[in-house]
């Protein structure tokens, strides 16, 4: 086996870099075989398993996907290789919360459009799966769905999403088409609110979602909550805080908190990323919803347990929860109580007396200890 040094291998070459390795890859496919493109892609998919969010930010370029459209154009790039490739590129877009819009710049954005328009327009005699593949990688890349798009798309993706079979294929593709829809921004809020209502109760009787696919689902409703009357079913139908302790819960444990994320499994780490996006929402959440039952206490709990065990090893979860304990204190429904029984306040004091801590966390911190407590206690807390 090779030993590298410094960076090096024994004969004195440099180790490539996952990003490097890839923009080395990408520049081969346009003089490789269809076969041993799908090879190369393969290859390419399994770098960015390796890649932080800082490499997978330089890899997302204009330049990346003008390069993909040309060798598409110039036919040295098959569509459905183009698809496998950018699939996954949008994949970990999403999960590891790239903003960048680079996408929306490029011709690929363009003839992805184009492309879609022009399936659309053929009804039964377009090819559904290339249809279905254009939509998710386009939603994938891209957020901004223009009206006319979205009552072409979203229906499309839904028919996918309300599958019901269990087996590990139908999985992958729920999972696929329920990480686009959270990544549309304009959605009207009135509009497949029931759907995605119906997945999340089929789950609950049946567990046929993966957890991400479980959270997506949730994440669609959670963003549209602002606007409509979604909060008492959420609350009292759904039962979002009963179901995000339990994700929590079972995401937590499959997770060796005494490793740093360097150490960790590429499915421990796939697994963090879950628990983030969790995080996330529960925030957005706590902004947002104003009802209370009792549910609340263990969502609570759960979440001081995940920050003292993430807390050594973890600072980027450590710092989503300062946002979280942020919206506990602005949220009035959550009870005095349930913040002394869970161990909130506990755990935030934890923090603040930890020597690592920088300042500005201190002070997040420390702004949860101005919570009007007799404000919630006039509310009957």
């Amino acid at each position: 086996m090779e030993q590298f040094i410094d960076g090096r291998t024994e004969d004195g070459d440099r180790e490539m870099a996952p990003k490097e390795k890839f923009s080395k890859l990408l520049d081969e496919l346009k003089s490789c075989s269809v076969s041993e493109q799908k090879e190369k892609i393969e290859e390419m998919n399994r770098l960015f398993d390796e890649m932080n969010t800082e490499e997978l930010e330089h890899v997302y370029t204009i330049d990346m996907f003008n390069k993909i459209d040309q060798m598409i154009k110039e036919e040295k790039l098959t569509m459905g290789n183009a698809i496998l490739l950018l699939k996954h590129i949008g994949y970990y877009k999403i999960l590891k919360c790239i903003c960048r819009e680079n996408f929306f710049c490029s011709s690929l954005s363009r003839r992805f459009r184009e492309m879609i328009i022009k399936e659309d327009k053929k009804k039964e005699g377009n090819n559904e799966k290339l249809f279905i593949n254009l939509i998710e990688c386009y939603l994938l890349l891209d957020n901004r769905l223009s009206s006319d798009l979205y009552p072409i798309c979203v229906p499309c993706l839904l028919k996918v999403a309300l599958k019901k079979e269990e087996d590990e294929k139908t999985q992958k593709e729920v999972e696929m088409v329920l990480l686009a829809l959270t990544n549309v921004g304009y959605i009207p809020e009135e509009m497949y609110l029931n759907e995605i209502k119906e997945i999340i109760q089929h789950h609950q009787e049946h567990h046929n979602l993966t957890h991400l696919s479980y959270h997506c689902a949730w994440e669609y409703l959670i963003n549209r909550l602002p606007k409509n009357s979604l909060e008492e079913e959420m609350v009292n139908e759904l039962h979002f805080a009963r179901e995000a302790t339990k994700e929590l819960e079972e995401l937590s444990e499959s997770v060796d908190w005494k490793k740093k994320e360097e150490e960790m499994r590429k499915t421990e780490r796939k697994t963090m990323d879950i628990i983030l996006r969790w995080i996330d929402s529960i925030c957005y959440y706590l902004y947002s919803c104003h009802l209370w039952n009792e549910e609340y206490a263990g969502l609570i709990s759960r979440i001081v347990d995940v920050l003292r065990a993430s807390r050594d090893n973890h600072s980027e979860i450590c710092k989503e929860y300062i946002l979280l304990f942020y919206a506990i204190t602005k949220n009035r429904a959550v009870k005095l109580d349930v913040l002394l029984k869970s161990g909130a306040i506990d755990a935030a004091l934890e923090e603040i007396l930890r020597p690592t801590l920088n300042r500005r966390m201190t002070l997040e911190f420390i702004f949860f200890f101005s919570f009007d407590f007799n404000a919630v206690e006039r509310k009957g807390g």
